[in-house]
Parts: C-alpha cells; sequence; structure tokens
C-alpha cells in the first residue's frame, strides 16, 4: 500500500467517525429537546392539577354550604307546617 493510499483511507475512516459522532450528537440533542418538552408538559399537567384540586375544594365547600342551607330550610319549613297545622287545629 502506498502513503497516498493510507492517508486517504484514514481520511475516509475520521470523515466516517467525525460522521457518526455527528449524528449521535444531533440524536442527543433530539432526546434532549424530547425530554424538555415532556418536562414541560409535566409541569402544565401539574399546574392543571393543583388548579382543578383547588376548583373541587371550592365545589365541595359550596355543597357543603348549601346542603346547610338546605336543611335549615327544611327545618324553618317543618316549623311553619306545624304552626300552622297548630292554628288551623284552634
Amino acid at each position: 500500500m502506498s502513503d497516498d493510499a493510507t492517508l486517504r483511507e484514514v481520511l475516509d475512516r475520521l470523515a466516517r467517525a467525525i460522521d457518526a459522532l455527528e449524528a449521535a450528537v444531533d440524536a442527543r440533542l433530539e432526546k434532549e429537546s424530547d425530554f424538555s418538552e415532556a418536562e414541560a408538559e409535566v409541569q402544565r399537567m401539574g399546574a392543571d392539577r393543583a388548579r382543578l384540586a383547588q376548583e373541587i375544594d371550592k365545589a365541595e365547600a359550596r355543597a357543603e354550604r348549601l346542603a346547610e342551607v338546605n336543611r335549615e330550610v327544611s327545618r324553618r319549613l317543618v316549623t311553619a307546617m306545624e304552626t300552622i297545622r297548630a292554628v288551623l287545629d284552634r
């Protein structure tokens, strides 16, 4: 083999190695980009979850207040009906 042929082979191997390295770097950067996007989505989902949890807490508190008001209205209606019956019975 001549020195020129050997040099060409070495340069070809070097070019292939550089191409492989560039491909590996590109793949790594793409994976990191995908990871960043996934991480951002997880953060958005966490924020949505926190917001929804707050809304559920507010809705539960409102439902409890409505239940209390309902019980009070029922109690007052029973009292009013008993008073009306007592007046009618006299």
